[in-house]
């Protein structure tokens, strides 16, 4: 099994755990699945740190202007997402990495960065329960699915509801490309929904 690279966009008021999230997931499978099936790297806008929510702070790995073309790419969301919504830069980066990526993925709002890059125009989708009436102006003909962890919305797309859903659907991605066993491995290492 080939290493799969994978690009999560950090931005300017992105919420934590929606890059966090995946970007942990995917790092702890790459570590522990076999062959260390995922390499994990940040792209900003810029290549200036970025202060998400609370003012976490990312130095993003690459720039969207030299970011090398990933096997996936995650969204997050974040009050910051609004402002992608009407950068061109950013739009123009999210539709031509859909055509050429295995898998893109969005996590909370990320969603209404994708609807306003058209890419989920006539499917199905979800965001955060806040914010599916925005998903559904942004993108009229989508249909907005409510109360799921997260949906598949095309062939290579997937979206998913707000923050901590983020892992699930990353966790859902590592058992699709690289087995259940990196999936456990992953869930044991995180302790994720452990219970005493």
């Amino acid at each position: 099994m080939s290493q799969r690279t994978v690009a999560i966009l950090a931005f300017d008021d992105m919420e934590v755990l929606d890059f966090a999230g995946p970007y942990e997931v995917f790092n702890v499978a790459g570590e522990l699945g076999e062959g260390n099936p995922f390499s994990v790297h940040s792209v900003g806008v810029t290549g200036d740190p970025v202060a998400g929510r609370g003012g976490f702070t990312v130095l993003p790995t690459y720039a969207l202007a030299d970011a090398p073309i990933p096997d996936l790419v995650v969204v997050p969301g974040g009050s910051g997402s609004r402002a992608l919504m009407k950068d061109d830069r950013v739009l123009d980066w999210v539709r031509e990495r859909a055509a050429e990526v295995e898998l893109l993925l969005s996590v909370c709002t990320g969603a209404l960065v994708l609807g306003a890059a058209g890419l989920l125009a006539g499917r199905p989708a979800t965001t955060h329960h806040d914010a599916f009436d925005e998903l559904a102006a942004v993108s009229p003909t989508t249909k907005v699915i409510r109360g799921q962890r997260f949906v598949r919305s095309s062939e290579n797309i997937l979206t998913s509801a707000g923050v901590s859903a983020g892992v699930d659907l990353a966790l859902h991605v590592v058992q699709l490309l690289a087995g259940q066993e990196t999936r456990d491995r992953t869930v044991t290492e995180m302790e994720w929904m452990w219970q005493s």
